[in-house]
């Protein structure tokens, strides 16, 4: 289930080109905070699925809201 919500997650990414030393920069809009950035696409998806798995994990410790996507609610419980 949870690697179902990773990838249900990673299709919502809106990427980016910034001016930076990193410039390739997504985000994932409907799981607040996450976002990651690197020197090319590749790279940054592979930092914002950490930051994804990051993220979840911190959530389900708290008990912070996780938002439903692709009809999966809950990632573990």
């Amino acid at each position: 289930m949870l690697s179902q919500y990773i990838q249900a997650a990673m299709q919502r990414t809106r990427y980016e080109i910034i001016k930076d030393e990193l410039p390739y920069y997504g985000e994932i809009s409907e799981c607040p905070g996450v976002w990651a950035s690197g020197r090319d696409l590749e790279e940054c998806r592979g930092n914002l699925v950490e930051a994804l798995e990051g993220w979840l994990v911190l959530s389900l410790q708290r008990d912070l809201p996780i938002p439903e996507l692709d009809g999966i609610k809950r990632v573990v419980y």
